[in-house]
């Protein structure tokens, strides 16, 4: 996995290690057929059809004709392009042009294969095939160097991360020890981000994302909480146009990419009623003794409920760490081994006991 703030210099990497961008100095050893995917479409040649394509990155990458065809039905299943294979690429959609370039670089058994951030193109669904064949290529013995923001996956994904930082390699070693180093670097994702220039600011003319936090109960910014305590996820935002039945909701992550839940506002003076135009901070909490220990990421997104319109979603746009507590009255009570599982609940238990072993369901007979 590679990962480091935009400009750091990872996606000139993968470029270099491809030989699309000859190195200013210094050079790169490479041992095996490399496969890239470093953006949409990179590759394909826009005449020729999705067939023609497939069998000519075959050839760039030394394949034989007769390799190729044993993975041909495999490649256009997992691309899901069947009626269209034999029509010129330049037809396509950008997500069909995705989907065929992913299943081209991850199918033709590359011993190296180079995937950048192009993965956000696709939707959730085809998202989460790409993730899992990249864990297959892997766990054949393959190499795959990954580039996302995206932590969760790189947890998910990677067993060795490198952190870059203005083409230098800050830290390097187990996944989630250098995913930790990034996020309290302050080189990444942090429990607060801003957005001071609301020109730049996530969102459309009529609504900007300004802030989003992480907060105990006394109002602390903070990264790591306690498993114990509730905690607030708050949102600050501007309303530039009145009349939208807007929806503030977050999407929540652990660090091995699974999506714990999604949060929707349900603030019963805003529900159903339209935001009239100012600066808001909407703030969900999440109680104590709910969550699992580890990493979360945090997505804040907003929504028009009628019309159905997207504004904004900044994918891991914050993290923080959920600290269990060895004391005995967390939900883990006296036990000190792993209880994995993504959340924590305390639930309310009742024991009934007859010494004498006569019924003790409480059931009337």
């Amino acid at each position: 996995g590679i990962i480091g703030r935009n400009g750091a210099g990872k996606s000139t990497l993968l470029k270099v290690l491809s030989r699309i961008t000859e190195p200013t100095e210094g050079y790169a050893e490479i041992h095996g057929r490399v496969g890239s995917l470093l953006e949409v479409g990179t590759g394909f040649h826009n005449e020729l059809t999705g067939r023609e394509n497939i069998y000519l990155n075959g050839a760039i990458l030394g394949m034989k004709r007769a390799e190729i065809d044993r993975k041909f039905d495999e490649i256009v299943a997992f691309a899901e392009v069947e009626k269209f294979i034999d029509t010129p690429v330049k037809h396509y959609s950008s997500g069909m042009y995705l989907r065929l370039a992913f299943a081209v670089a991850a199918h033709l058994e590359p011993e190296i294969l180079l995937v950048d951030e192009v993965l956000a193109v696709g939707d959730a669904r085809f998202q989460r095939k790409c993730l899992n064949k990249m864990e297959e290529v892997g766990q054949e013995g393959r190499t795959v160097l990954f580039v996302s923001h995206s932590m969760p996956s790189i947890t998910r994904l990677c067993e060795r991360v490198i952190l870059l930082d203005e083409g230098r390699i800050i830290a390097d070693g187990p996944a989630h020890q250098v995913v930790s180093a990034y996020l309290n670097s302050g080189l990444g994702t942090t429990a607060a981000r801003e957005w001071p220039d609301l020109a730049k600011a996530p969102g459309d003319d009529v609504v900007r994302l300004r802030a989003v936090r992480v907060r105990t109960e006394d109002g602390r910014v903070t990264d790591a909480v306690d498993i114990r305590q509730a905690v607030g996820i708050e949102m600050e935002y501007e309303v530039l146009r009145p009349g939208h039945l807007l929806m503030p909701y977050y999407n929540v992550f652990n660090q091995d990419g699974v999506k714990l839940f999604t949060a929707i506002d349900q603030d019963p003076p805003w529900r159903r009623r339209p935001r009239p135009p100012g600066r808001y901070v909407s703030t969900a909490w999440i109680p104590g003794n709910f969550l699992a220990e580890g990493t979360l990421f945090i997505g804040p997104a907003m929504r028009t409920k009628e019309p159905m319109i997207r504004h904004f979603l900044v994918r891991d746009a914050i993290a923080f760490q959920v600290v269990d507590s060895m004391d005995g009255d967390s939900v883990r009570g006296d036990w000190v081994g792993d209880l994995g599982g993504v959340i924590r609940p305390s639930l309310k238990w009742t024991t009934r006991y007859s010494p004498n072993g006569s019924d003790v369901t409480g059931v009337k007979r």
